[in-house]
């Protein structure tokens, strides 16, 4: 069994055993809440149990020093005196009150790190009784009880893969507003192939949601030391914020900015009174967002109105402009994924896509088959921008069809590693692909009034002509069949007693 597969399995394991409270839960808690209860708890294990290896280490190296082991320099977060888990599991009776007062004294201990990390939930009642009784948690708590999840354990990424196997378990209970919780993995891969963050690139998702891009990004670079200071998010919901944050310390990221705000509204990345740039741009926004806050948008103080303001009733174009002004000037990369309309739609989008064209910043556009995207039947399609475009893909665009590059399920279409690697490989080869790619030039999409409908421009496999004589007598041939077919069944029927003739 080769690694990857082991860890896997290990990840599919804990998932389990994860997934299972869920059930301890079921009844009293309606299964939206189950992400409120489960990942908070979760992370308080894993908080408590690395203590725990960490202050053994620390016994170890200092032949048994006590006093020396409970140091804050020899652990990652500091956890109270009478906050640990192991405390927790001490308490029979208002055990909902312990878990708030465990979690809340660990906040203000770790103000810089972990600040709103567990109180983000603010509809997880913990000390509701006529909800979760104190039996209910007792059991709940043994069952996380039962394993350990500390780094020895269990290494980040087997942690954070069950982690995220969570979070999609979540957003499959959910479904309401599941696409912005959570973009499937096999997406995130292929959008972070399109950015190849490099070690000591920043990397910034302005709508991170549960944090799932910023990891991929930080797995495509050598080390993970080479993306300490260089990981940045910002995400509106506070929950989701607060999940993000999990998951980012649960795949062993350190170091890294995370801002719970409204992006369009308050862009929380800022340098010198202007909006912070970044080498890597990627996000997966709510699609065709409303009441967005178009008027202040209008005069915006950052000036990230580079094409124009979209209306209220649509956030589509506000998202783009804002990822492409977040983008380094000199290298910056933008990867970010939109409802299809953006590349047709007439009116104000029209207008903003002609000078988005315009600025040849756009290198690649891929469209998506419905349905590989949660909770919307809205097509999809990625735009991969660049400030520094390569010399042989100036004044062009490469326009990927991959509608029929996917994996059908019976829930829900998905994008195999094949799928990601064969839509990856076209982009490479920059090249006319009948059926699947297009290079277009900026003149031949001037020549279509701006539109980027990819449909349009991908060539088609010449229809086989079929002679109308012969497609008359395979029709004649076929009625003729179905009369004998008929007849048969009904004398069958005749002979059986189940009709009379």
């Amino acid at each position: 069994m080769t690694k990857n597969t082991a860890d896997e399995t290990t990840s599919q394991k804990l998932y389990s055993h994860l997934f299972e409270a869920c059930n301890i839960l079921r009844g009293p808690i309606n299964q939206d809440e189950y992400k409120s209860y489960v990942t908070p708890l979760l992370f308080f294990k894993r908080i408590s149990d690395v203590y725990d290896e960490e202050t053994q280490e620390a016994l170890e190296t200092s032949g048994g020093d006590e006093e020396f082991a409970s140091f804050p320099e020899n652990h990652r977060f500091i956890i109270p005196e009478n906050c640990h888990w192991n405390d927790v599991r001490e308490k029979t009776q208002n055990i909902g009150a312990a878990i708030i007062n465990a979690m809340t004294s660990i906040e203000r201990a770790n103000p810089d790190t972990l600040s709103g990390v567990f109180s983000s939930f603010d509809d997880a009642n913990w000390a509701d009784k006529s909800k979760l009784s104190d039996e209910r948690l007792k059991d709940l708590v043994e069952h996380m009880s039962k394993i350990k999840v500390g780094n020895k354990d269990y290494s980040d990424d087997v942690m954070g893969d069950s982690y995220e196997y969570l979070i999609k378990k979540f957003a499959d209970l959910s479904k309401k507003n599941a696409g912005e919780f959570y973009t499937p993995r096999s997406i995130v891969k292929l959008l972070i192939k399109f950015l190849d963050p490099k070690d000591g690139d920043t990397v910034y998702d302005g709508a991170m949601g549960t944090g799932g891009m910023l990891i991929e990004a930080i797995r495509h670079m050598k080390t993970m030391q080479s993306s300490y200071g260089k990981i940045y998010g910002q995400e509106k919901n506070l929950a989701t914020s607060a999940i993000g944050r999990m998951n980012l310390f649960l795949h062993g990221a350190r170091d890294f900015k995370v801002i719970q705000g409204d992006t369009l509204r308050a862009p929380g990345f800022l340098y010198r009174g202007s909006l912070k740039t970044f080498n890597c741009v990627i996000a997966n926004p709510p699609f065709s967002l409303k009441n967005w806050g178009a008027a202040a948008f209008a005069s915006d103080a950052f000036g990230r109105n580079i094409w124009g303001c979209p209306s209220d009733s649509c956030a589509d174009f506000a998202w783009l402009q804002h990822m492409v002004k977040s983008m380094d000037p000199q290298n910056g990369r933008c990867a970010i994924i939109l409802p299809q309309g953006v590349l047709f739609h007439s009116g104000k989008d029209a207008e903003m896509r002609q000078k988005m064209i315009e600025t040849d910043k756009l290198e690649a556009i891929v469209t998506f088959v419905s349905g590989v995207f949660y909770s919307t039947g809205v097509s999809a399609c990625a735009l991969i921008l660049n400030n520094n475009k390569p010399e042989a893909h100036k004044g062009k665009i490469c326009l990927i069809d991959a509608s029929n590059i996917y994996t059908p399920k019976r829930a829900q279409n998905i994008m195999t590693e094949d799928d990601i690697n064969e839509v990856y490989q076209l982009y490479q080869n920059y090249e006319d692909v009948i059926e699947k790619c297009k290079i277009v030039t900026l003149d031949d999409i001037k020549q279509k009034d701006y539109t980027l409908a990819v449909n349009s421009y991908i060539e088609k496999k010449p229809q086989e002509q079929i002679d109308p004589q012969k497609v008359k007598q395979e029709f004649l041939e076929a009625v003729k069949n179905v009369k004998i077919a008929e007849d048969k069944f009904k004398q069958l029927l005749i002979k059986g007693g189940y009709i009379h003739e």
